[in-house]
This record gives C-alpha cells, structure tokens and sequence, in this order.
C-alpha cells in the first residue's frame, strides 16, 4: 500500500509539478526544508521554510512568505502574502497574519552583528494583524486581539482588544 501510495504521488507530481498527499501541500516553487508540518497544511508560491520552524495543522501559508528556523506556529492559522516570521516568534491556534506583516526580533539591528539577543514574540489564540502591521521584538499580543492594518506595535497588546496607529494604541 506504502509503495503504491509513493508511485501515484510520483506521477502527480510529474504531472502537475505539484507535491500533494493527504496530509499537506506544498507548491513546486516553495523551498520548504522543515520537516514538522501538520495535516491539511498548504504552503503557496515562492515561499522559504527553513528547517527548525514547526506549522500546525489546516494551516494556509499564501505565497511570498519566509519562515524562519525558531518559529512555532499553532492550528488554523491563515499568513496571508508577503509575510517574514523571524526566530523567537510563537504565533498560537485560529490567528489572522494579513498581508505584509512583518514580525521583527532584534531591538538594535547592526550589520554583520551575529551576537544579539533574540527577544520572543508571542501571538495568543485568536489574534487578527492586519496588512502591513509592524510587530516589533519582544511583545505579546493578547488572545482576540486586532490589530489594525499598517499599524506598528511597540507595546504588549491586551485581549480583546483594538489596536491602531504608529505607535498602536488602543481604541
């Protein structure tokens, strides 16, 4: 059954260049070298996931989108194009990334400066970033929170809330 199952994957993907199973998908175009991706997963266009970041299941990464090695992300999480998750961030179940966010993680970026701290970012269970939101190293953002797009956080953000502007604050 096992080598039955690797022959017609096989020819799909001969057939559509495509690689697609039962458990996830990913597009020909992505270079996705982690290993940790969970069922009903599916990895779009011109994508990089490097090998130490962990993706749940029913997860949907759009196109344009780099995953870096320290990065966990839960269940049901839509990242929508264009976005960079670097080490440190934990993104929990049911999140919303929108398109062009950017999550950060060293507070006194320099060039060729390899020895910084990596300051860890924590997205609760429910959150929504909007497109083009900012989220600067460090911070938690709290369960069902929403950020607004194009906004930029510099400060843990509450439950529930409703954050906009730059600097985000609550409304």
């Amino acid at each position: 059954m096992f080598r039955m199952f690797s022959i017609l994957k096989k020819y799909y993907k001969q057939l559509t260049g495509n690689v697609k199973n039962n458990f996830h998908y990913i597009h020909e175009s992505s270079e996705v070298l982690t290993k940790i991706i969970g069922d009903k997963t599916s990895i779009w266009q011109y994508c990089v996931i490097l090998s130490g970041a962990k993706i749940g299941s029913n997860v949907n990464v759009c196109s344009h989108c780099f995953i870096e090695n320290d990065v966990n992300i839960g269940n049901n999480v839509t990242i929508k194009n264009g976005v960079y998750i670097y080490d440190g961030v934990t993104i929990e179940d049911n999140v919303f990334i929108g398109p062009n966010v950017t999550f950060t993680n060293d507070k006194k970026p320099r060039s060729k400066v390899y020895s910084y701290q990596i300051h860890r970012t924590l997205v609760k269970n429910g959150a929504s970033i909007g497109g083009g939101a900012t989220i600067l190293p460090g911070l938690t953002i709290g369960e069902n929170a929403m950020i607004a797009a194009g906004a930029i956080v510099t400060k843990d953000i509450p439950p529930n809330s409703l954050v906009v502007g730059d600097a985000a604050r609550i409304k």
